[in-house]
């Protein structure tokens, strides 16, 4: 399905029944990336909305170059438009960012939080350090499946990935990714009440584990869940575990 929102066209996915959960996926990724997760939702009785951010996926790139909070409000006008205002959402890497501006500036968007290895702090390095280090797990965790390998191109993003990678990045995207990984929400996060999940890998050095530390003391009622021994995929790296989060999350909701 696609529909034009703020000047961009947006596709997405809805699959299931009950209960919306939105979902967020990361930079470089789309909504095949956060299919796992939409399948443990879907099984937990929840519906499950995926969408392609503008510039990723099946969506085109957007008007101009963005910042996070274009790609908010372009969020929150699509939740608005399809009805769904006042649901949990399931936030990875950059799909965090755009959560974390939502929630500080209209927390009632959103039920709970759940935010997987998610940006939003300002890293210690450099952004071409972190697009290497995303680029190449992406490509490392999600290349097990054949399909999402075709999609992805995953084999020959895995060769690229360093330097080249950022290089090959073209005229507004390019400025869209360089406004991105600079634009530090640390202020924005003790603004947010909602009830949240923090889920990160133990060995996440994307975002590394110490930015959910800091999440969780500076949000107003946030709890930090580990899974051991994975990185910044820490739903793909250890599905089961990942699920069983979610489900004793929502064991106990109709």
């Amino acid at each position: 399905m696609t529909i034009e929102i703020n000047g961009a066209q947006l596709h997405y996915q809805r699959q299931g029944s009950g209960k919306p959960v939105l979902l967020l996926h990361g930079w470089g990724a789309n909504i095949q990336a956060m299919a796992p997760i939409a399948n443990c939702l879907v099984r937990l009785g929840r519906e499950a909305v995926s969408l392609d951010f503008p510039g990723f996926g099946e969506s085109p790139e957007p008007p101009g170059p963005w910042g996070v909070p274009e790609y908010a409000a372009c969020t929150r006008a699509f939740m608005e438009a399809i009805g769904i205002c006042g649901c949990d959402v399931v936030a990875h890497s950059f799909g965090g960012r755009v959560t974390i501006q939502l929630a500080s500036e209209t927390p009632e968007l959103f039920h709970r939080l759940i935010l997987v290895d998610a940006a939003g702090i300002k890293p210690r390095r450099g952004p071409k350090y972190y697009w290497r280090v995303y680029t190449y797990k992406l490509g490392k965790i999600l290349a097990k499946s054949p399909a999402l390998n075709r999609l992805f191109r995953l084999q020959e993003r895995q060769k690229k990935a360093g330097s080249t990678e950022y290089q090959q990045l073209q005229g507004d995207m390019r400025v869209t990714y360089v406004k991105t990984v600079n634009y530090d929400q640390t202020s924005l996060l003790s603004k947010i009440p909602n009830e949240t999940l923090l889920i990160w890998g133990e060995k996440d050095t994307a975002t590394p584990l110490w930015m959910g530390k800091k999440m969780e003391r500076e949000m107003q009622n946030a709890g930090l869940a580990i899974i051991p021994g994975v990185g910044h995929f820490s739903y793909a790296e250890d599905y089961p575990r990942f699920c069983s989060i979610l489900q004793i999350l929502y064991q106990n909701e109709a």
